[in-house]
């Protein structure tokens, strides 16, 4: 029986304890849950997204309620950071109520860290009721620093707003991280010129190398694959570049540059590998569960969510899911062709 001092929160993080962790067949602990909560978004990035998509219908997705249960299950099993995305999150209606919700777990001390990935172009309303609900940091995607070139990649513009967006962030005490896919041909010259912009600005910068995933109509992968070896040899032309053992729970590998005592980093799924100490997942917006983002293997969650309001046939169903987590991705652009392609697109997923 639960004594009189005790909150309903202490309760549950007291039961959530006494549970086992998930541990995949490879005996990694699955720590953080990357959650897509709207496959829609404001701009059309063209990585991410065809110019024309056609979105998901709307009595498909999960409410925010049952988002919240979901995510609330995998916290007591274990998950210790849940990052947002979408499509653009903070497009979503009533959103913060989310937010708010997951608030709650890091105050109860269950959850260790409530973040977002975010085009920015909401930031200036959201930064501040962000901040309120726990969030400290923000990774903002943003892939040049010229306007015109923004506009050609994300097919809507918005740079100004995105800009002010980043102000705002700021100005709420959240730290913001810039994540830039690196693009041959299109953003290439900018490398060293975004990192002292960033540093200049005490924001991180991590590169990305672009992954193979949907139809981008007359987009070319090929084309667009920069590795980021390429990327770190054009900083070193500037820069002096030292490993670091900064760890942020997600596939960043980290330098310091000396020069400026900022920080980049690489991610890296197709010259550098990092599957082999992998501990995330990805939940769409509809409850579908990604072992691998890289692998089209999905466990539908949202019947399972629905059929009952008692929370142990879910927790079932996420562990058996996690028993088919794979060792890694295939991507692949070796022999000038794109190998371990999946169909659905980035936004669908979760960026």
């Amino acid at each position: 029986m639960t004594s009189p001092a005790e909150t309903p929160a202490e309760t549950r993080a007291a039961d959530a304890a006494a549970l086992p962790p998930l541990v995949d067949p490879f005996a990694r602990a699955i720590t953080y849950l990357r959650v897509s909560v709207t496959d829609r978004c404001d701009l059309r990035c063209v990585y991410c997204m065809s110019e024309h998509m056609q979105f998901l219908p709307k009595k498909d997705l999960l409410s925010l309620e049952e988002l919240e249960r979901l995510c609330g299950a995998f916290v007591d099993l274990g998950v210790r950071k849940l990052r947002i995305t979408g499509g653009e999150p903070l497009v979503r209606r009533d959103i913060m109520t989310f937010f708010n919700a997951m608030g709650r777990r890091l105050e109860a001390g269950t959850l260790d860290e409530l973040t977002l990935t975010t085009n920015a172009t909401q930031l200036r309303r959201f930064a501040r009721p962000l901040h309120d609900a726990g969030v400290r940091r923000v990774n903002v995607s943003l892939d040049t620093l010229d306007e015109g070139r923004f506009k050609d990649i994300t097919r809507w513009g918005r740079f100004a707003q995105v800009l002010d967006g980043i102000d705002a962030a700021q100005e709420a005490g959240l730290h913001v991280k810039i994540n830039a896919v690196a693009l041959r041909g299109v953003n290439d010259d900018e490398i060293r010129s975004m990192t002292r912009w960033c540093h200049e600005r005490g924001m991180d910068i991590t590169f990305i190398e672009v992954m193979p995933m949907g139809d981008m109509g007359e987009e070319d992968r090929l084309d667009q694959y920069l590795p980021l070896t390429e990327v770190r040899e054009e900083l070193a032309k500037e820069f002096t570049l030292t490993d670091i053992p900064l760890n942020t729970g997600g596939p960043a590998r980290y330098m310091r540059v000396e020069e400026t005592g900022g920080r980049v980093g690489f991610i890296t799924p197709l010259t550098h590998n990092f599957c082999e100490s992998c501990n995330r997942v990805r939940l769409t917006c509809t409850g579908q569960l990604y072992m691998c983002l890289g692998q089209d293997d999905d466990a539908d969650l949202r019947d399972v969510l629905r059929a009952s309001s008692d929370d142990a046939p879910l927790r079932a169903a996420i562990r058996s899911a996690i028993t088919r987590k794979p060792k890694g991705h295939d991507f692949d652009y070796s022999r000038r062709e794109v190998r371990g392609e999946v169909t659905r697109h980035m936004s669908v997923t979760g960026g």
